[in-house]
């Protein structure tokens, strides 16, 4: 069948095996020191491993492959559960075998609640609870009292994180992931939260939040943001960018995802300055 599916390239490949650990599915190996996709019916074509990826070795392409088979993986996960439950991490690190060392050593972590890849990017949603310590809403400020207090001073109200979930970075976010089930998607320019002081309360609160620099990376975000959007329930996207020119590969790119999506979902976009005003 045709389908979409992973490619290694590996004159791009390091050997360093994030990919393989980040693989829930166990369909990648290290073979020679390089990443191989050695079983191709293991891979289910979301590409958790491509985050994990440092050199940007691995992409999508839509080939003949043979259909992704959910039993024989479950069945190879529960085995490999089974082996690491009998065994102490010391144990495990002590195989040989660089693969087999990696699969047991991802089922003892994540029965442990760890989990498996890289924990930089590793995939989690934080539980935000409403305190009396909590920063108030942008429309309950006394704005003649803020703009006359002195300069340097603070108000009393500890700020509070707005940012629901890591990862945030786009390159590095999951194209599917519990946070997004029913979301407000927030796509936001890395710079803008550092030029708008108010980002959080404002902006972030009740929204799951991902950011990009267009430029930094220099890549198009267009194909991941358009699988975010088609793959996940998202009820709303806005697009906070800076006013900068190159900003605007942030906004095209989020308009574009919308179009490709085939979703009709309300939309936004907020400029901010470069002095830290919204401009519209």
């Amino acid at each position: 069948m045709i389908r979409k599916i992973i490619h290694i390239d590996e004159e791009k490949c390091n050997g360093c095996g994030l990919c393989a650990n980040a693989c829930h599915e166990g369909a990648i190996d290290i073979v020679n020191g390089k990443a191989k996709l050695v079983r191709e019916n293991y891979c289910d074509g979301l590409g958790d491993c491509l985050p994990s990826c440092p050199t940007g070795a691995i992409t999508f392409e839509e080939r003949e492959a043979p259909e992704y088979d959910d039993a024989a993986v479950k069945r190879t996960q529960e085995e490999s559960r089974k082996a690491a439950a009998n065994m102490t991490i010391e144990e495990i690190s002590k195989i040989e075998d660089e693969n087999e060392r990696r699969k047991l050593m991802t089922a003892k972590l994540k029965a442990a609640g760890e989990g498996g890849g890289c924990p930089g990017s590793r995939a989690m949603q934080f539980k935000r609870e409403e305190s009396k310590g909590d920063a108030p809403d942008s429309a309950a400020l006394d704005s003649a009292a803020t703009e006359s207090a002195a300069p340097g001073t603070f108000r009393s109200s500890k700020p509070v994180s707005r940012l629901a979930q890591w990862p945030c970075q786009i390159k590095l976010v999951p194209t599917q992931a519990p946070f997004f089930d029913g979301a407000k998607l927030l796509i936001a320019a890395d710079c803008s939260a550092y030029a708008y002081a108010n980002m959080h309360e404002e902006f972030m609160r009740g929204k799951t939040t991902i950011i990009g620099c267009p430029k930094l990376d220099d890549i198009d975000y267009s194909e991941k943001l358009t699988e975010i959007i088609a793959k996940n329930d998202i009820k709303e996207v806005t697009i906070v960018r800076m006013e900068v020119p190159c900003c605007g590969g942030l906004e095209m790119a989020a308009k574009k995802a919308l179009q490709a999506s085939g979703k009709f979902i309300p939309w936004q976009v907020v400029t901010i300055s470069r002095d830290g005003r919204i401009l519209d």
